[in-house]
Formats: C-alpha cells, sequence, structure tokens
C-alpha cells in the first residue's frame, strides 16, 4: 500500500500513437468493466440440456435451485465440457452461488443487488462519454453470474434508453462467472458469437475450470469488426506457478485472433479484459506477441497492446497483493492504426477510467479502486478493477 494511492488519484489517459490533429469525427468507444461479483440473489444451479444446439441458450443455462426437481436429469461424473455433454441433461452446482444470497454472511438481499445494478450501470454509461457525448457502443462485460443479471443490468435507467443488446454463453468455472458483451443495437450488429473452452489442468493432472474467451464477429457502424473478451486464470498459488496457465490462454487467444484474422485481413480486432497479468508478462509478450508500439507491428506481429505506454508512466488497474497491476487492457490489429483520420476507425485515445468516485478516498485503501465488498460488507463501490476503454473515430 504505501506510496501507492498517487497511482489512482487522476484519470490517466494518452493521445492515440497517431497523434491526429483537429476536432474528433465520428466517434464511438469500445471498453469493458469488471462488475466484480455481480450476483442475483437466488441461489442457483446450471443445467445443460445437451439435446439442444450448443448456441441455444437453453443449451446452458443457470436456474434456481428449487427448480431442479422438475427437469429431467442424469448422474454424471465426467469432464465438464459442451462437447463431453452432448445429447446429456445434467446438473451443474456453482461454488459461488451460496455467497450471494440473502441467508449468507454477506447478507446479499434485493436492496444491495439493486444498488450494485445502479452503481455498474452509471460506470458504464460514462465511459469515453467525454470524448463521445453518449455511453460506449460496446461493452465487455468480467464476472456476471448468467444471463438474469446482464438483463438487469441493461433495464437500468442509466444505460436502458441505449437499447444494448446481450451476448453470453454460460461457462464451466468452478465459480459461476462469466464474460459477456453488450451492444448498442442500433451502432453494432453481430453476424456470429462462440465460446472457446480454456483447458488448463493442475500440477496433479487435474483438470481445472475456469472461464471462456468470448469471440464475437460483426458490423461496428458498418465496418467489419471482432471482439474477443477474456478472464484469464487467476493468480492463485503464485504468479510463477499460475503462470502456464495464463500462457495457455494466452496461446488459445492469439489461435483465435489469427484465425479471424486470416478469413479477412481487414476485420478489426480487440481484445480486451482482465489478463491477470501485466503487458510485459510472458503471456502477453511471448505467446500473445502483443506488441508495445506502433514501429513494432508487422505481417507476423499484428497486435498492438494499447496499455503498455500507460504501464511504463505507472498507470494501475487494480491492487494485487498491495501492488499496482495492470492488468486490464485492450489490444487491437494493425489495422486500427493510422496517422490520419480516415473514412475508417481507428484508435484516437486509450484509458484506464478513474474518475474521482471510483477512486477510495480514505484508510489503508486509500486510492484503490473503491471496490463493492470488503469481506462480507457492501460498501456501497463500484469495483475492484477500473475499467478501460478505447475511442475511435473517423471521417463521418
Amino acid at each position: 500500500m504505501k506510496r501507492f494511492s498517487s497511482l489512482f488519484a487522476i484519470v490517466f489517459s494518452i493521445m492515440a500513437f497517431s497523434q491526429q490533429q483537429g476536432k474528433l469525427r465520428k466517434v464511438a468507444t469500445v471498453g469493458f468493466l469488471n462488475v466484480e461479483n455481480l450476483w442475483d440473489t437466488i441461489r442457483s444451479a446450471d443445467y445443460i440440456d445437451g439435446t439442444k444446439d450448443i448456441k441455444n441458450p437453453a443449451f446452458h443455462r443457470s436456474i434456481p435451485i428449487d427448480s431442479i426437481k422438475f427437469l429431467e436429469a442424469e448422474k454424471y461424473d465426467g469432464v465438464w465440457s459442451d462437447g463431453a455433454l452432448a445429447g446429456k441433461k445434467v446438473v451443474r452446482y456453482q461454488s459461488g452461488s451460496e455467497e450471494f444470497t440473502p441467508q449468507s454472511a454477506k447478507n446479499y438481499n434485493t436492496k444491495i443487488y439493486k444498488a450494485k445494478l445502479a452503481n455498474e450501470a452509471k460506470v458504464i454509461s460514462e465511459m469515453g462519454a467525454q470524448y463521445t457525448k453518449t455511453a460506449p457502443a460496446v461493452v465487455g462485460l468480467i464476472e456476471v453470474e448468467n444471463r438474469q443479471v446482464i438483463e438487469d443490468l441493461i433495464q437500468e435507467p442509466a444505460l436502458k434508453k441505449y437499447d444494448y443488446g446481450i451476448i453470453h454463453y454460460n461457462s464451466y468455472d468452478y465459480r459461476g462467472i462469466d464474460v459477456a458483451l453488450i451492444y448498442q443495437k442500433r451502432r453494432f450488429t453481430p453476424t456470429n458469437s462462440l465460446k472457446k473452452e480454456l483447458k488448463i489442468f493442475g500440477e496433479n493432472g487435474k483438470r481445472e475450470y475456469t472461464r471462456d474467451i468470448l469471440v464475437v464477429t460483426g458490423f461496428l457502424d458498418n465496418e467489419k469488426v471482432a471482439f474477443f473478451m477474456n478472464h484469464w486464470p487467476s493468480r492463485r498459488g503464485g504468479e510463477a506457478a499460475s503462470l502456464p496457465k495464463r500462457n495457455a490462454a494466452a496461446a488459445l487467444l492469439k489461435q483465435q485472433m489469427d484465425s479471424v484474422r486470416a478469413a479477412d485481413p481487414t476485420t478489426k480486432l480487440f481484445a480486451m479484459g482482465d489478463f491477470n497479468d501485466d503487458p510485459v508478462s510472458s503471456s502477453l509478450k511471448n505467446y500473445l506477441k502483443a506488441q508495445p508500439s506502433p514501429k513494432d507491428l508487422s505481417e507476423t506481429t499484428p497486435y498492438l497492446n494499447l496499455m503498455y505506454p500507460l504501464y511504463k508512466k505507472g498507470v494501475a488497474s487494480l491492487a494485487y497483493q498491495d501492488a499496482p497491476n495492470l492488468f486490464d487492457q485492450i489490444i487491437v490489429s494493425k489495422n486500427l492504426i493510422s496517422d490520419n483520420v480516415t473514412k475508417e476507425y481507428s484508435v484516437y485515445k486509450a484509458e484506464i477510467f478513474a474518475p474521482a468516485y471510483l477512486v477510495n478516498k480514505e484508510g489503508n485503501y486509500r486510492g484503490y479502486p473503491f471496490r463493492s465488498w470488503n469481506g462480507d460488507q457492501f460498501t456501497g463501490g463500484y469495483s475492484d478493477h477500473f475499467p478501460a476503454f478505447v475511442v475511435l473515430q473517423k471521417e463521418p
């Protein structure tokens, strides 16, 4: 905690590498937020109906515990994977569900849930608004329990008028949390979406269940784009010991980005999320091969880490074990970098969003993100991460 608070005291920003001059033209914000355990108040489980199509939300959905007795389900002791569960009907219990209920030590009730929703909606609505005068066109979400909490979130007054759509798949994460994407329907039209399971294993060779990588392709203001939402394995057990898991995530992400790019090199790519590593970590440098500067971009190294300059300036998005880290990052393909404003979108500005209300103002955690929970006590805060966003611009 020593000497840490100053890093979070202001909103940090950088001009895009292109250094465009003049007034912004048509603009769009793309960003993401770790919503820090956005759970509903109902104890639930996952129900997988493998007789349905894998893209059908009913293939893998969250259900109240009380409704299990009304559903057909078989005993299952195998691996948890969409492919392995094809044709089966099974229930998977969430380890985190019981923690966020009125009966838990958190006393997680409707009042707290509604306050949590309002807080997250406020942050989302304001990301990039100082440049675009509107809410983000596309927003990634991290640590959502299920589709219903996202439905509730986009109905909040701060977001409802923007008419956000949802792309979400349940994962087999051991805690029951997922990543998702919301988008303004008038600005983004999805053409395809899928989840890629990250298969990692512990020292004992046993499968460890974590979040999927969400891949979404479509058209943002009539330009072909692809989004890759990430929440990589944590540093639980130590940074070095857990690094191979994030290296595996980086390799999977690169494979997915390369695949989309090979199919159509004109597609503009955005990889974003909580990588649980800094821009200089092996996973991002050596496995994803995310470059620190536009001068390093090439056909073989086409991905630029927009957060690297911020990291070098000492900017952080969270505190992990009392040390500042920049785990929340946005990585883009080189066709989003331009020295001039053209008729296609390019990067104008990237930021870690840290307005005063998102910053803890007192106590041992002064200067840290104003998180929602202090143990089992709801603080009225927002998240244990600052969100990140990128502003795009082009000629009208």
